[in-house]
């Protein structure tokens, strides 16, 4: 299973859920950082990721060949991040046929009914369950 995480600025959240899935699957999966830029790349690599790259082009060619996509909810808005996220990459990260799981920050001035406001460690903790979840039906289609 390749799970592509996405984050910019710091890569401060990248980092957080790497570590988790890490400490979840250990070497079971293969995480693939994506920075929108270099600093955030290398903080994702650092926290264990197997393969890292940053900008525009990166997500642009990687986002279609991984089978979960995970980050904040930002990663398919167009200008989000302070506007490191182009809207070519919400657009790829968006139209890419992998499984997206989103972690809802209300950073981007977006509100997504159904969520609890909770801080961030309850949501890294809902979207490594949600991961495993598709890690799981996954095995059971390929049997």
């Amino acid at each position: 299973m390749r799970i592509a995480i996405i984050d910019g600025q710091g890569g401060g959240i990248g980092k957080l859920i790497i570590e988790k899935l890490r400490a979840s699957f250990g070497n079971e999966i293969e995480l693939l950082a994506l920075g929108t830029n270099a600093l955030a790349a290398s903080l994702m690599l650092k926290a264990g990721a197997n393969e890292g790259a940053s900008g525009e082009n990166a997500i642009l060619i990687n986002a279609s060949k991984v089978d979960i996509i995970i980050g904040t909810i930002g990663i398919v808005c167009a200008n989000s991040m302070l506007g490191e996220l182009t809207p070519v990459m919400a657009a790829a990260i968006a139209q890419s046929p992998a499984v997206k799981i989103l972690i809802p920050l209300n950073r981007c001035n977006i509100m997504v009914t159904g969520t609890c406001d909770e801080p961030l460690p309850h949501h890294l903790d809902d979207a490594i369950a949600m991961v495993g979840n598709v890690i799981r039906s996954d095995k059971s289609v390929r049997g």
